[in-house]
């Protein structure tokens, strides 16, 4: 992976120049722009123009001039060793496409290399569809770019499955990081990347299961990073943009579903990643080696994480659904069920800190086995936003570090024994209004909030809708009003009320059931000691 730009241009000067796209729906006709590949009933001394003259292996094409609206194209049911590096380029109206074709279970693609399947480099206007891809000692899709900007990348519809071997190809060392490492989608992950960005990628409708990692975006910074806390005035990203995330599953994973990283305008919508970070991240003395998250934000702008399921991550050092990550700035979660994960939210705002993130409308049920907090780093969010989510049976919750934030109609109910912290600083000027917190005093600073039974209309926490409010809950209408363009809450429905937590309805007909006075008693006591631990831990932090 290490390898340099100067080696990486010979390759490219002695690879086999290829390119393929996705064929769903095309009609199969002759053309010497379509090229038919059969693992079985294939022969390498046909040209693989016609259908009925199909070639065998990759090994049977040799100096093919590629253009716009060449097809590559795997017959289904074969398996075809690949490890191809693609240097064309089709058009928007005419793409290079590698797909598949016929009846049967989808081509699968592979290599047993260390390597990837496809490399894509200075490539615009490729579509890969309808494949299966596998690479137990290397990656999937490799995009880069070393001496123009790519457009138009399209990867549809693509099963990826076992690219392990974790500690060899995923983060290599503490050290390196996950930018080095191999994945399923990875875009511009040398050391030494170029000034070129990968802009208007597409993935979509996609499966990940036993990789190491996902997708891995990255870019480009100059060639020096800036001290912690320091002005950004120096840096000169180059960000990718318009990438496009949309309706992906992630499952049984070492680490990562999702990074996006130096992206400007990204958007990950309706994804799922269940049982990813299940490499705990812990040597055998307990120790931290590595973080591992399942979809966050790294030194990206104006992006957006919503409507995502994440759930079962086991990563100690990390392992929560929420993360902005050094150099994030006006970036949003929103429309998050994230559920039975080692916390919900830890965001690392190191080097000038992080400005104008927002977390809203999302539903944390049972991330209860570390702490979640704003910000680890030592530089801090400012303009921090975080309203109107609903976090059940949470582990020890900080809201700390934070400068000119916001932060109404929460509703936040503490596992038992846990404790809620927040900075009780008034020159950073962070507003607390309208919350209600179970389980824990409310905040001295937060002067409007509720400290009651929410009134969820059930109790099962398995189930979504338990965490709606009834009609007779005390916080219908009990929030602060919030003009944000948002007109749907966590639930799809139209915001209506002005409510405390992620459901905006005027309530349901479940019965709400006020606490007994020995409860509220019990719970005040317990709510006492909180706080006092609470206090204690403000003090020394």
């Amino acid at each position: 992976m290490k390898k340099s730009i100067k080696i990486l241009s010979l390759i490219i000067a002695i690879t086999v120049i290829f390119s393929c796209v996705s064929v769903s729906a095309f009609a199969l006709e002759n053309s010497k722009n379509y090229y038919y590949f059969d693992a079985i009933n294939g022969d390498d001394r046909n040209s693989g123009t016609d259908i009925n003259n199909p070639i065998k292996t990759i090994d049977g094409l040799k100096e093919l001039k590629i253009g716009p609206g060449t097809h590559f194209l795997f017959k289904n049911g074969g398996e075809y060793e690949c490890a191809v590096l693609l240097t064309c380029s089709g058009t928007k109206e005419n793409p290079v496409v590698i797909s598949s074709y016929g009846e049967g279970e989808r081509a699968i693609l592979k290599t047993d290399e260390k390597t990837e399947v496809f490399r894509l480099f200075d490539c615009s206007y490729v579509t890969v569809s309808n494949l299966h891809i596998k690479a137990p000692n290397g990656g999937g899709i490799w995009i880069d770019t070393l001496n123009q900007t790519s457009e138009g990348i399209i990867i549809d519809n693509v099963y990826f499955e076992d690219m392990q071997n974790y500690k060899v190809h995923s983060r290599d060392d503490n050290t390196n990081g996950a930018a080095v490492g191999r994945a399923a989608v990875m875009v511009k992950g040398l050391p030494a990347r170029s000034r070129y960005a990968v802009n208007n990628l597409t993935i979509r409708n996609c499966e990940v299961y036993n990789c190491a990692n996902g997708f891995m975006i990255w870019g480009s910074w100059n060639d020096q990073q800036l001290p912690w806390c320091e002005t950004e005035e120096e840096i000169d990203p180059v960000y990718n943009e318009g990438l496009l995330i949309e309706n992906c599953y992630f499952h049984e994973m070492d680490a990562e579903a999702v990074i996006v990283g130096m992206c400007d305008g990204a958007l990950v919508t309706n994804c799922r990643a269940i049982n990813c970070c299940q490499g705990e991240g812990v040597d055998e003395n307990g120790e931290i080696e590595y973080f591992t998250a399942a979809m966050w934000f790294w030194g990206s702008e104006n992006s957006t994480i919503q409507y995502c399921e994440i759930a079962g991550q086991k990563n100690f050092g990390d392992g929560m659904a929420v993360d902005f990550d050094s150099h994030t700035n006006n970036c949003t979660y929103q429309y998050i069920y994230s559920h039975d994960n080692i916390r919900f939210m830890c965001n690392n705002p190191n080097y000038s800190g992080h400005h104008g993130n927002t977390v809203r409308y999302c539903l944390s049920v049972n991330d209860n086995v570390g702490r979640s907090t704003t910000a680890v780093g030592s530089c801090g969010e400012h303009e921090f936003s975080f309203y109107n989510n609903t976090i059940i049976n949470c582990g020890e919750f900080q809201l700390k570090n934070m400068y000119n934030s916001y932060v109404a109609n929460n509703i936040i109910v503490l596992a038992d024994g846990e404790h809620f912290a927040y900075d009780f600083d008034p020159t950073r000027k962070n507003v607390y209004e309208n919350n209600c917190y179970y389980n824990a005093l409310s905040p001295l600073v937060d002067i409007r909030s509720r400290n009651i039974l929410p009134g969820f209309t059930g109790g099962k926490s398995s189930d979504i809708n338990s965490f709606t409010l009834s009609k007779d809950s005390p916080l219908i209408g009990g929030g602060v009003k919030i003009d944000d363009g948002i007109t749907t809450d966590f639930f799809g429905n139209e915001i209506v009320s002005n409510n405390i937590g992620c459901y905006g309805g005027t309530g349901t007909d479940a019965e709400y059931i006020p606490e007994s006075a020995e409860s509220v008693m019990l719970r005040a006591i317990m709510s006492l000691i909180n706080n006092l631990i609470s206090s204690i831990i403000n003090a020394f932090d």
